[in-house]
């Protein structure tokens, strides 16, 4: 069965450990018929055996280098056409993942990004970031999703009351 990319059906959580949820979300993902599943804060770490796998879906995963926590996990139905976009000038703290999805004309393409900022992330790895989310910006579509931790922005108003927050809505 195809269709249209305008007409995908997405679920994005932040599970906060996938440890005693994984067959829920599992269950969820097939029964509702998903077609991207965006996780953010797996926790997903290298002393553990976690592969969560979905019969039906590509991954795309970044787990934290070194450090407990955060994570995240990027699942796209193998119906859709889609490849890992490989960014300039990637940095291993920034927690993305960009896919770009194409339509069956080849005619328009959508890119996703999922992205995980923790709280305690500093200005140098905030401006490693900027260029992924502009590099990607460049496509037709762009849907950006994911956890940014930035509690003082006024998205209605796109300002901040902390500088380091301001940067996010200019990059936008």
């Amino acid at each position: 069965m195809t269709r249209p990319t305008a007409q995908l059906n997405c679920l994005y959580t932040n599970a906060r450990s996938m440890g005693n949820k994984q067959g829920l979300l599992e269950a969820t993902v097939l029964l509702e018929s998903y077609d991207l599943v965006a996780i953010t804060e797996t926790w997903w770490e290298e002393s553990h055996d976690w592969s969560m796998a979905v019969d039906g879906y590509r991954s795309f995963r970044r787990h934290r280098q070194g450090r407990k926590g955060e994570g995240i996990a990027l699942y796209i139905n193998k119906w859709i056409d889609c490849e890992e976009l490989s960014l300039k000038n990637s940095h291993k703290q920034v927690e993305s993942s960009w896919v770009r999805i194409r339509d069956r004309g080849n005619k328009g393409i959508l890119v996703v990004g999922l992205c995980s900022r923790p709280p305690d992330q500093g200005e140098p790895t905030d401006k490693a970031f900027f260029p992924h989310f502009q590099q990607a910006s460049r496509s037709q579509a762009l849907i950006l999703l994911g956890d940014f931790k930035y509690p003082d922005i006024c998205w209605i108003s796109s300002t901040a009351s902390c500088g380091q927050s301001r940067r996010l809505p200019k990059c936008m």
